[in-house]
């Protein structure tokens, strides 16, 4: 087995080894966290969801590249090897996960760094909030004091029967 068979070895280890953690990282929240009396589905239908599009897009991948596959080895009269198709689904598959993460990574970096006035995902958003908040408390009194000021807060008392 040369080296590029072990390494082929090791990134299939490696991916089998993640969705299997995945697959019981999930398991056992739902064990932990299932509320009595309610169904799975209730609780975790997001999870369960997005765990069943990834399979069946997964499937799906693995199925219509079989077809490509086998079509190619085909036109050039070869033969179609499994292990040749499993090394080419692996690229394929790691290549687009790649490309998944560095976008996801790209955005999470830059939505922390810079500012979309008014998006969910920007900073600003809670600067605004914070504002409002303030400008309430103020107009209804019940700011608390200055952090550098000794004086005891309270809540005002509820005004009794108008």
């Amino acid at each position: 087995m040369g080296p590029g068979a072990w390494m082929m070895a090791v990134a299939v280890a490696v991916g089998v080894g993640a969705l299997g953690f995945l697959l019981y990282a999930m398991a056992r929240s739902i064990a932990v966290n299932r509320s009595e009396g309610r169904g799975i589905w209730r609780d975790f239908s997001l999870g369960l969801l997005l765990m069943m599009l990834f399979f069946a897009t997964w499937i799906a991948q693995g199925i219509t590249q079989w077809q490509v596959f086998t079509g190619e080895a085909a036109q050039h009269g070869q033969s179609a090897s499994i292990g040749d198709f499993v090394a080419e689904f692996g690229q394929s598959t790691l290549e687009n996960w790649q490309s998944e993460f560095l976008q996801l990574f790209a955005f999470v970096t830059l939505a922390a760094l810079y500012i979309h006035k008014g998006s969910a995902e920007s900073k600003d958003g809670d600067d605004r909030m914070e504002a409002s908040l303030h400008r309430i408390e103020a107009h209804l009194g019940t700011l608390p004091p200055s952090r550098d000021g000794d004086e005891e807060w309270q809540l005002p008392e509820p005004v009794s029967g108008s």
